[in-house]
């Protein structure tokens, strides 16, 4: 094996990963806040036991009858599903597969598997990277990151590992092989924190037959221009949550084209119903939902995959069921919106946007990955003979997190 194959993976630099969500009732997420109320509500007016039992849809993770805590950070009662009354937990935005934000109850008796040790972490200063395998044939990100809490759910069913960037919050401990930010200064000769750790990942992490490869490159003028290109893909696609030097990380405008490249809605979109289908006139650059059409939409965002399917084909879907199974008649999976909503334009908007800003990326990644492989780079035996490598059992575990409040089943105080 050469230098260059012998690249560290990303399991490697950010040890401590969680899996994907497992919500095990698809009703609990949607694309709007007032589904997830209305779903709520509906299952609350059940007061026959077997017909709330039916909308709940228990499973051997979760019943109307189990006795869990709070998700950490989050103001939720504890008493059992079987006699729950009262108004909707309030909805927490998330993000859903690579690019997808939409909306969750964050109540743990509603979820099979929430991942508390997310949580947990999940504030102001933290950020998520989030691992995808590769789809053979199709083109994809083998990283994106997100300041959202990711479900890691993949549109083409192949989920991805959740790493922290951070293991405490605060910003407080990086989830970074220990000794590995110190060996990079010495050998760059500058400072190198935890963000821009990141933001060199998000520029040069690739896929590998084994996983996703991230070059380390030692030459400093490379390492700053990938990290310049990595704050860039980073505000991206934090839609702005996240700036590069900013105090906290936390400020920033949200990504606009420049006058004259700016997506618009050129004929209105439904207003009542949802439209019947998405396509895409490239002569005319322009995106057409249903009767509506927004344009100028570039062909870079509308080729944009990730997970296996085209990013703005997977995103109408979720709000319209185009291609997908319809949901059991009476179900609380079969309540959704019957129409268009104003905000669900906006964010469509906004996603061209943050999709065409990346493709025009793409050339740099693309030249920065070409000139990292020509460059001197710090290897995985190099950091296995300095005694990085391996990271340590430790780091591969959630961190104890002692000053955070969380109240127990019936109200009880938990212990961590």
């Amino acid at each position: 094996m050469t230098a260059k194959q012998d690249a560290p993976r990303l399991s490697d630099l950010m040890p401590w990963s969680v899996a994907p969500l497992r919500l095990g009732r698809s009703w609990v997420r949607a694309p709007d806040r007032a589904t997830l109320r209305a779903r709520w509500a509906a299952l609350v007016a059940a007061e026959d036991a077997a017909e709330r039992e039916r909308l709940f849809r228990p499973s051997r993770a979760r019943t109307l009858h189990s006795a869990v805590g709070q998700l950490p950070g989050q103001a939720t009662p504890t008493g059992r599903l079987y006699r729950a009354s009262g108004p909707c937990p309030e909805p927490v935005r998330i993000l859903h597969g690579p690019f997808d934000q939409q909306w969750l109850l964050p109540d743990h008796r509603l979820i099979d598997g929430a991942r508390p040790e997310l949580w947990r972490v999940a504030d102001a200063r933290q950020l998520f990277a989030v691992e995808w395998g590769q789809v053979p044939q199709l083109s994809g990100p083998a990283l994106t990151c997100s300041a959202l809490l990711p479900d890691g759910r993949s549109p083409g069913g192949r989920p991805g590992r959740i790493r922290p960037l951070y293991r405490r919050p605060g910003g407080r401990e990086p989830n970074v092989a220990p000794g590995l930010l110190a060996l990079l200064s010495r050998r760059l000769d500058r400072p190198v924190a935890p963000t821009d750790l990141l933001a060199w990942l998000a520029a040069s992490a690739h896929h590998s037959p084994d996983g996703c490869a991230v070059p380390l490159t030692t030459d400093p003028d490379l390492w700053d221009r990938g990290v310049a290109l990595g704050a860039r893909l980073l505000w991206l696609t934090t839609r702005g949550a996240y700036v590069h030097g900013a105090d906290g990380g936390q400020a920033g405008d949200r990504p606009r084209m420049p006058g004259g490249r700016r997506p618009y809605v050129r004929s209105a979109l439904p207003d009542r119903g949802l439209p019947e289908a998405l396509g895409y006139a490239p002569e005319e650059e322009a995106l057409l939902v249903g009767g509506g059409r927004i344009s100028p939409v570039p062909p870079g965002a509308w080729d944009v995959h990730a997970g296996g399917v085209r990013v703005l084909s997977a995103w109408y879907a979720e709000r319209t069921g185009a291609g997908a199974e319809p949901p059991e008649a009476g179900s609380l999976a079969a309540l959704r919106a019957d129409g268009w909503p104003q905000e669900w334009t906006s964010e469509l908007l906004e996603l061209i946007t943050v999709l065409a800003l990346l493709a025009e990326l793409r050339p740099q990644c693309e030249e920065l990955r070409q000139r990292t492989g020509d460059a001197p780079q710090m290897t995985a035996g190099e950091l296995r003979a300095a005694g990085i490598l391996p990271a340590p059992v430790s780091a591969h575990r959630p961190a104890s997190v002692l000053d955070h409040h969380e109240e127990g089943p019936e109200g009880q105080f938990a212990l961590l």
